[in-house]
């Protein structure tokens, strides 16, 4: 639309990964952002957010096992809301989540432990009663658990191959020995 060079998936997957949040000017050097370009991008990627998308390995029985032992399980990601329900509910698992949360339901997106927090505050979470982690796949979210004082748990499976957390898992049933 504006004649610009089309992005490498590799300069996206990393500028995702990173703590910047001025896309723009990651990638275009500009501090322009008009509600039309939001509103073009956001009608462009409701159609291709469900293109190419597909769970790894494992992670459908990993979730539905979770659930079946009455784990309570959540997703909160950087992604706008309507975008991770509509890849949830194209992959089939949304019905396994209780919140489904993005970083337009909050006033800072992750490394900030808001959308962490308002997960713990839906369930009554009890630092001294209950349990919780977070599952991740980049340093944000490893920042994001620990500002909200609940375990995270690396995985190595997403975008980061690598991480200097705690706790690194390199398959799913990894999280059921963890966590039941």
């Amino acid at each position: 639309h504006y004649n610009l060079a089309p992005l490498s998936e590799e300069s996206v997957v990393e500028a995702i990964n990173m703590e910047v949040r001025n896309l723009s000017w990651l990638f275009y050097e500009t501090e322009i952002y008009h509600e039309r370009d939001k509103e073009l991008f956001e009608s462009h990627y409701e159609l291709q957010c469900i293109q190419n998308v597909y769970l790894y390995e494992g992670i459908r029985e990993m979730l539905e096992r979770l659930v079946s032992f009455g784990i309570k399980i959540s997703v909160a990601t950087n992604a706008p809301t309507q975008f991770a329900l509509r890849m949830l509910e194209h992959l089939e698992v949304k019905n396994l989540f209780d919140v489904i949360i993005g970083a337009d339901r909050v006033s800072e997106p992750k490394p900030s432990p808001l959308m962490l927090n308002y997960i713990l505050k839906h369930y009554g979470f009890d630092k001294e009663t209950h349990k919780a982690w977070m599952i991740g796949d980049n340093s944000k979210d490893i920042l994001s658990a620990n500002a909200a004082g609940i375990e995270p748990i690396f995985a190595t499976w997403g975008f980061t191959p690598h991480s200097n957390a705690k706790v690194v898992i390199k398959r799913p049933t990894e999280v059921l020995d963890i966590v039941l």
